[in-house]
């Protein structure tokens, strides 16, 4: 018995003595909701967060690197590749890409290239090379390699839209230990929900992590359109095209000559 109680004092002593200390990260977004309506021509929300730091010891200032990466609702897409064939261009290839983000952005305070190792950004899938974008190449789903031409194609079609975005300058640090960070959210921005996953490194290493969340979702009558769309299909169909038969009868009649 006192033997069993001198090893549960040294085990105490060795683990328990004190808790292991780390960084924390604790984060606040300017909005959780972003709806919108007829005229939404896009919005930037603000992260900010402040890093307590090990309590042993303080703040390494300059040290500390930041990376937030935003991810939106997964969907499937599709990229097709043209061709001229006899003077016209005609789609002669596709792609598929199967539950790949439809909004990504990756945000940090200086190239992710400088803030670790390649082997951890690409476990930690940070920057849109290292993102995964799995494709459908026949009966089989995977991630293709980084110079793939149409995972190429689809990172350049969606930065294109403001909807890839890997912006090396974004975050900035206020003090040491307090920091900054626009989203920007296109006018033709994914409803849906977003997840944004904020990582901590010091020294090349990952020493802290947090995560947040937001919702995009419609509002006023473009929610009620859409409602409609999905819920009521056929009423709506059949509504729009009276609709149009109104419209255009409508017009016959105002633009008539005598």
């Amino acid at each position: 018995m006192r033997r069993a109680g001198f090893i549960l004092a040294i085990l105490l002593a060795v683990f328990g003595a004190a808790p292991a200390a780390a960084e924390r990260l604790v984060v606040s977004l300017s909005n959780h909701r972003v709806a919108i309506t007829s005229n939404f021509v896009g919005e930037e929300l603000v992260l900010f967060g402040t890093i307590e730091p090990d309590a042993n010891k303080a703040a390494l200032g300059s040290g500390y690197d930041l990376v937030v990466t935003v991810t939106g609702p997964r969907r499937t897409l599709r990229t097709r590749r043209k061709q001229r064939v006899l003077g016209i261009w005609v789609n002669v290839d596709s792609r598929e890409f199967v539950r790949v983000p439809s909004y990504l952005a990756i945000l940090s305070n200086r190239p992710v290239s400088q803030i670790a190792q390649q082997d951890l950004l690409r476990r930690l899938q940070i920057g849109l090379g290292n993102s995964l974008l799995p494709q459908r190449i026949g009966p089989d789903i995977a991630d293709t390699v980084r110079d793939d031409p149409f995972r190429l194609a689809f990172v350049r079609l969606q930065s294109q839209q403001a909807l890839y975005n890997e912006i090396a300058t974004a975050v900035t640090f206020l003090t040491p230990a307090v920091f900054r960070t626009a989203i920007p959210l296109p006018a033709d921005v994914p409803t849906g929900n977003y997840t944004i996953d904020v990582k901590l490194f010091a020294e090349g290493l990952m020493v802290a992590r947090t995560n947040s969340a937001l919702e995009v979702t419609k509002a006023g009558f473009e929610q009620y359109v859409a409602d409609a769309a999905r819920d009521h299909g056929l009423l709506y169909g059949f509504a729009t095209m009276l609709m149009a038969l109104l419209t255009g009868w409508f017009a016959s009649v105002v633009f008539k000559r005598d």
